[in-house]
């Protein structure tokens, strides 16, 4: 049974409740971070002294840091349709991946927390106005890329990079307060995840 630390509403929990629901994998969660008990414990720092959720408890493990606990359990539960094994497949898995947890994350950070919730230190004007265009930018990287006709981030099949770039997406969609261009590719991608029951319960589900 998979222990999963971490509030249902977080951008990077719900990246492995969408995995878990996905895989059919039988898990509990906690409710850890804002809101609800701190992650600056003494119990939770023991598990990760980042202080950061999710964290997951598998298999003898301690686990944190989102992508790397989706490609472990796509690893443990051998989800090779998700994340191939072939390293002419599996790298560009990696690549949109490690493009959403770096371009996207700092992106998000200046349009979203700062630009719509008004957090600081996010909130400052001129981050807020980089963050939207960086936003803006990567969202038009995408809708390049599926301008090309695949249906998915990889191709014609679902992986595990569109459960990031699913909630990125989501979120683009959500967040207020500034001009978007017209996305008509990434637009029918959105749809195309929606016919996902685990995207609808993880990722359009209400929350940006």
């Amino acid at each position: 049974m998979i222990r999963l630390l971490g509030r249902r509403s977080s951008f990077n929990v719900r990246k492995v409740l969408w995995l878990c629901d996905e895989l059919g994998l039988p898990f509990t969660r906690e409710d850890w971070g804002r809101g609800f008990t701190p992650t600056t414990t003494p119990e939770f720092l023991r598990l990760n002294p980042a202080a950061q959720i999710p964290v997951v408890l598998t298999d003898g493990l301690v686990l944190r840091e989102s992508h790397a606990i989706l490609r472990y359990l796509c690893l443990r539960h051998g989800a090779e349709a998700l994340y191939p094994s072939d390293p002419a497949k599996r790298v560009f898995v990696e690549q949109w991946m490690d493009w959403v947890a770096y371009d996207l994350t700092h992106a998000m950070r200046g349009a979203f927390l700062g630009g719509q919730l008004k957090e600081p230190p996010w909130n400052n004007p001129w981050f807020v106005d980089q963050g939207r265009r960086d936003f803006t930018h990567c969202i038009g990287l995408l809708e390049r890329e599926l301008a090309s006709g695949k249906p998915y981030a990889c191709g014609d099949a679902f992986t595990l990079a569109d459960i990031p770039l699913g909630l990125v997406v989501n979120r683009w969609f959500a967040v207020q307060g500034f001009d978007k261009p017209d996305t008509p590719h990434v637009s029918a991608y959105f749809e195309r995840l929606s016919e996902r029951p685990a995207f609808l319960a993880h990722g359009r589900n209400g929350l940006p």
